[in-house]
């Protein structure tokens, strides 16, 4: 009993200490920019040493990645969650709950958001299959099923599956069967309407320009879900 009471706490404390040192990494990036992310800096500002700090993460690049995959994740489960309170009878109300979210969560971690879509890490090196496939999958699959409910015309021919991931491609066809490759194109296209007006706001390009963006950013998206043949939230 005692030696799994200490574990508990080891593991207890070895959690608490990662999402400290995580929490570091993004205020390092957020007064310095992407290339003040050092674990030595870490381990200054919490009074350890670098040694100790290794034992978390071997390199800067592995917590690079860790800080993308669960700041992804944490944006798609937002997504997804406020897309479910909206019935799948109201596939325009679903569209505006998951932009909606997009850029109230980004809007709050600014510097989550230019990590996981914007700055580049100098010297970063990052895994094979990217620092959050599942995430980028899931977040794929979720705007899929959105634009899936609002396909209604034939495959065009425009695209073939071979002009997608082919895990992304295998995943989509599997979920969706039926749907052709070019509602995958439709889907990256709504993608980048979604984030564009999000991302010339957390860079700070419309603050000069206008006293609301989240006026310009909603009615971007009543024409989003328009294009889409659905009819908008009143």
């Amino acid at each position: 009993m005692g030696d799994q009471t200490t574990m508990s706490r080891r593991e207890r404390l070895r959690a608490e200490t990662t999402a400290e040192i995580k929490e570091i990494a993004l205020k390092l990036m957020a007064a310095g920019g992407p290339d003040a992310i050092s674990l030595r800096a870490i381990a200054r500002d919490m009074g350890m040493t670098a040694g100790a700090i290794y034992s978390y993460f071997a390199t800067r690049d592995d917590l690079v990645s860790t800080l993308i995959a669960d700041l992804y994740t944490a944006l798609v489960d937002r997504a997804e969650s406020a897309r479910d309170t909206v019935p799948a009878a109201d596939p325009g109300g679903r569209v505006l709950a998951w932009a909606q979210t997009v850029r109230e969560w980004a809007l709050a971690n600014p510097q989550g958001f230019r990590l996981i879509y914007g700055d580049p890490v100098p010297g970063y090196q990052p895994p094979e299959d990217g620092p959050a496939k599942e995430a980028e999958h899931r977040a794929c699959r979720g705007l899929t099923g959105l634009v899936a409910a609002a396909w209604t015309g034939p495959d065009p021919g425009a695209y073939s599956w071979s002009d997608f991931d082919p895990g992304l491609a295998a995943d989509i066809q599997a979920r969706f069967p039926g749907l052709p490759p070019d509602a995958v194109a439709l889907t990256l296209r709504v993608w980048g309407r979604m984030h564009g007006l999000v991302a010339l706001e957390i860079y700070g390009h419309l603050r000069t320009l206008t006293r609301d963006p989240a006026a310009i950013y909603r009615d971007e998206m009543i024409a989003l879900i328009e294009s889409l043949g659905l009819t908008p939230p009143a």
